[in-house]
């Protein structure tokens, strides 16, 4: 039997998280957008409550958790702040290569090293001249001996000031295109390692976000995940695994723009009544309270699949792409209701206005997305 409810751990998962929002995040939001300022102390608590870090298994120090749950957890965390959010939830998408791809060793040592304190990892996959288009990638890996050096540079990395360690997508074989992509783990402070600045981007400031130069760098050929030219299919295979989180994410901000434009329109009087009064307004309403739940059901779908040990690649493009419009069009239409406040940097409508659109642009962008899509479809 089909069932939409949540068990009675996932509800206090989601309670306990909520809770947490709700004291810690949101209050210290405003704070770190302004300054784009990496959240360390929320993000450590978080790690002590056990939030992060909940799909690897328990034998790694992981919470042995499924990605219903972290779709349930990274939604109330974007609900405070998606910014923040990102910055604490980034070793979703980085240890998952590890997971599916290493052997014991690597497992043990880089995903224990994930759980036995508060860090984090960074996913190393586009370039400045390769975005959407991964298997174009110039960054190279070339043997020696025992060993690989690495050189090439890396755009648009989440935390990679603050990492421990890069999972890192260069080419082994320039002349295959995707077919020699290989994928590797390379500590921080490694020799040749270059870290730009932080960019200053338009939303999600607290995301730490940098471009990195590799430079001669030199990693022992057990840094390497997989075999030579599995890369590419590791990194589509981690996308489907993170995917339903980015559309979770999107889904908190769309809740969270439905429910501050909600709440000023019961608030705002125009035309002696409430604006929510205005049919006008209803309509802006109820199309984004529709929108959002359509989302969560598309998420969570794709999530449970997931769990489920199914294949979820048509189903998590779809959740990501249409849980990213629709946390744009919420975040827009609640400016909208809020007027020429919602304009101003003093309300919460006008970040998460900036928060949502990079939700239509990483982990593929929502072009991309409907390209996967239609692909699934016809080729059906």
């Amino acid at each position: 039997m089909v069932s939409f409810a949540l068990s009675d751990e996932q509800r206090m998962l989601v309670d306990m998280t909520r809770e947490f929002v709700a004291n810690e995040i949101i209050p210290v939001a405003e704070h770190h957008d302004r300054t784009g300022e990496y959240p360390t102390a929320v993000a450590a608590q978080a790690f002590e409550l056990g939030l992060l870090n909940i799909t690897i298994d328990d034998q790694y120090g992981g919470g042995s958790l499924g990605h219903m749950e972290e779709s349930l957890i990274t939604e109330e965390l974007a609900f405070g702040c998606s910014g923040m959010a990102i910055s604490m939830t980034v070793n979703n998408l980085s240890s998952v290569p590890i997971q599916i791809g290493g052997d014991e060793d690597q497992k043990k040592k880089w995903l224990g090293m994930l759980t036995a304190e508060h860090c984090i990892a960074s996913y190393c996959l586009s370039e400045p001249d390769a975005g959407s288009d991964a298997a174009s990638l110039s960054t190279s890996a070339v043997r020696k001996g025992d060993s690989y050096v690495l050189n090439g540079n890396k755009a648009w990395v989440s935390g990679g000031s603050q990492a421990r360690f890069f999972v890192l997508f260069a080419t082994t074989d320039p002349g295959s295109g995707y077919e020699g992509i290989t994928c590797f783990v390379v500590p921080a402070d490694a020799p040749g390692i270059e870290i730009g600045k932080k960019e200053d981007m338009m939303g999600q400031r607290a995301s730490n976000t940098v471009f990195i130069s590799f430079q001669d760098v030199e990693i022992p050929v057990a840094n390497r995940i997989g075999t030579e030219g599995q890369g590419f299919h590791i990194a589509m295979r981690t996308f489907d695994r993170t995917r339903p989180g980015v559309a979770a994410s999107a889904v908190g901000v769309g809740r969270r723009a439905l429910e501050e434009a909600t709440r000023y329109s019961l608030e705002r009087r125009a035309f002696g009544k409430p604006i929510a009064r205005q049919q006008a307004i209803q309509f802006i309403l109820a199309d984004i309270a529709k929108d959002v739940e359509a989302a969560r059901l598309l998420t969570w779908q794709s999530a449970w699949m997931i769990d489920q040990g199914q294949r979820n690649t048509k189903q998590c493009s779809m959740a990501k792409c249409f849980a990213g419009d629709i946390a744009m069009k919420a975040a827009t239409d609640a400016v909208q209701v809020f007027g020429g406040y919602g304009y101003s940097k003093e309300y919460p409508v006008e970040k998460l206005m900036r928060d949502a659109k990079v939700m239509q642009i990483y982990e593929g962008t929502n072009q991309i997305q409907r390209l996967i899509i239609a692909r699934h479809l016809l080729e059906a």
